[in-house]
């Protein structure tokens, strides 16, 4: 994930700033950059590879100023280079971004129609052109951001320096995080606690939509609607900043909402956000264009990645899967052959059963693959092709943003199989990943329901049982929404596929049993409709997450609809996983259980 930091200090700031880029390496990064105001001018530094690259360059050439920014960045759109390291700038404006602009393109077009030169391929540069062209036709530096930020679509945090203006910054988020440290005559940018240790544990968290404009004395904080607003200051601890919750009442709260970035930042490893094809490292190593199956193995959350992976591969690679839970298919000795892929997924990448079932796999010849969030741990070291999810640390015990990037890895992966095994044309490449690609914009969009998820799981939180019905890829989200449920009330809760209600569990059908209904509208919403009605006629409190077509198409038949964004059916498991999260997590809540660490559970099951 890329990290950001801003300062106005006063002493100089080049090698504060590459201290405090150095505190957010585990972000991970693949170059870096600062840009500071030397005597009025901007001046920057960049270099592809580690922060020790950079540092060495500021040795050679050291930059005297007390504004700057700094950058870690993680490649989106253009690949790792000195070029596209940022700081980006355009005649008097410097930005360093986390995130993707997802409109870019559009943007691209308009500036270059302007006979503006770019010189890099990545989408930050747009950020830069376009308030520097705000700059040219009159606008302070202030005016300028606030006329460009809702031209921007996706997922972002943005911080700006300008030239001749030595004492503002400012700075700006949308689905990706960014903090404000206060110093004594010093003012501070960073994307998180831990960035900001060295200088001050005096943190403001700004909220979904807000801007800042910082002096070395001041902070304004404005809204995505331009309304100045106040936010909070809060103290942090040093020795704890690397698992701050920031602003959050709990460590799960605070990964849900990293989610538009994570996933983002995942994506960008696997598809080519500027051709709209899927490039998976390693990819060649799995062999799909000879292989005869997938087998895939995984435990808890992952295996349900695997669930929806399994309906993936089949639909867009016409490649048989085999799935089962690590702990049951390391004893029922499956064949397995050469000629087969074996996938494991796992957060940690040290869950025993899925370790041990990688070893019978790899000892029957299989090629070996890994999805793990962890790129040193055992799992990955003993893979044959290791497909690294970029969620960061996740403290809370319930897997939330490593489920969802374990999908993301999981579909560019089924994507990438089916055009190389001839499944897919171009064109549906192309649309299939365009589809990846406007999956953190969605999932910003799916996060503006929690208020009314909050109001709902109040009532929810009296229940004693609960269902999760679902079709298709929404089969295995109701067995991870039941699976959430009960991890974190200790509600007992059980996942089915719909079209197997009348096979059992319509007999637990009463007032006092809420039912949820994952169902998008789709190819067989018509279907999920039905059982829907047949809970409806035995007096069960149906809850439907939804779109506003399958809103008006479900008649009057739920008590409570979540309308969600209108999704691309590939992209729909990772965008309504995050509704189903909130449900949870407010739930528990309510319920006055731990959520973080729930009874019995942890985060990593590495004994059988």
């Amino acid at each position: 994930m890329c990290g950001i930091v801003g300062i106005l200090g006063a002493s100089e700031v080049a090698p504060r700033l590459v201290d405090a880029l150095k505190r957010l390496e585990y972000r991970g990064y693949d170059s870096a950059g600062v840009a500071v105001l030397v005597d009025g001018t901007l001046e920057r530094r960049r270099e592809e590879g580690k922060l020790r690259n950079l540092d060495a360059a500021l040795g050679k050439n050291p930059l005297a100023g007390t504004s700057g920014i700094g950058h870690t960045r993680w490649a989106t759109h253009g690949g790792p280079s000195t070029r596209n390291a940022h700081p980006h700038m355009a005649g008097r404006v410097a930005v360093v971004h986390n995130g993707i602009i997802e409109n870019y393109l559009e943007l691209r077009a308009e500036i270059e129609g302007f006979g503006s030169v770019l010189e890099s391929d990545t989408d930050t540069e747009m950020v830069a052109h376009l308030v520097n062209r705000e700059l040219d036709n009159g606008s302070t530096p202030k005016d300028a951001v606030a006329a460009v930020l809702p031209r921007l679509h996706g997922a972002f945090a943005l911080a700006f320096l300008f030239a001749g203006e030595d004492n503002i910054m400012i700075g700006a988020r949308k689905g990706s995080p960014l903090a404000i440290g206060h110093g004594e005559g010093e003012m501070f940018f960073g994307s998180d606690a831990i960035a900001l240790s060295p200088f001050t544990d005096r943190i403001t968290y700004l909220e979904e939509g807000d801007w800042a404009v910082l002096t070395r004395t001041s902070v304004e904080v404005f809204d995505a609607q331009n309304a100045p607003v106040s936010r909070g200051e809060s103290k942090s601890s040093v020795t704890s900043a690397l698992i701050d919750k920031g602003n959050f009442r709990h460590f799960m709260a605070k990964e849900i909402h990293e989610q538009p970035e994570v996933i983002g930042h995942t994506l960008s490893r696997y598809i080519d956000f500027g051709t709209r094809k899927a490039s998976v490292p390693g990819i060649e190593t799995a062999g799909f264009d000879k292989i005869s199956r997938v087998i895939i193995s995984a435990c808890g959350t992952a295996y349900y990645a695997g669930l929806v992976a399994k309906y993936w591969f089949e639909k867009y690679a016409r490649l048989p899967v085999e799935i089962d839970v690590a702990s049951e298919f390391r004893y029922r000795e499956t064949p397995v052959s050469e000629d087969e892929f074996a996938l494991f997924i796992s957060q940690s990448g040290e869950t025993a059963d899925t370790l041990a079932s990688l070893r019978y796999c790899k000892q029957n010849g299989a090629r070996i693959g890994a999805v793990v969030n962890v790129a040193e741990s055992t799992i990955a070291r003993e893979s044959d092709v290791v497909f690294q999810t970029i969620a960061g640390p996740e403290i809370g015990v319930a897997s939330t943003k490593a489920f969802t990037c374990q999908l993301a890895v999981l579909a560019a992966l089924a994507v990438q199989a089916g055009r190389i095994r001839g499944v897919l044309s171009e064109e549906q490449e192309s649309e299939l990943v365009g589809a990846l690609a406007e999956i953190p914009g969605y999932a910003v969009q799916a996060l503006k329901r929690e208020v009314e998820i909050e109001r709902l799981s109040q009532s929810l939180s009296k229940a004693p049982n609960a269902l999760y019905l679902g079709r298709g890829t929404n089969f295995p989200l109701a067995l991870e929404g039941a699976l959430k449920l009960k991890e974190l009330s200790y509600i007992h809760a059980e996942g089915y596929a719909a079209g197997e209600l009348k096979h059992g569990p319509i007999a637990l059908i009463d007032e006092n049993m809420p039912v949820f209904v994952i169902a998008p509208y789709d190819g067989i919403y018509s279907k999920t409709v039905s059982n829907m009605q047949e809970v409806a006629a035995r007096g069960g409190r149906i809850v439907l997450l939804t779109d506003a077509r399958g809103a008006a198409e479900s008649g009057n038949a739920a008590d409570d609809v979540v309308i969600m964004p209108d999704v691309p059916e590939i992209a729909a498991p990772i965008v309504y996983a995050l509704p189903v999260q909130l449900i949870s997590y407010h739930t528990a809540v309510f319920m006055g259980t731990d959520v973080d660490q729930p009874r019995n559970l942890a985060k990593s099951v590495t004994v059988e």
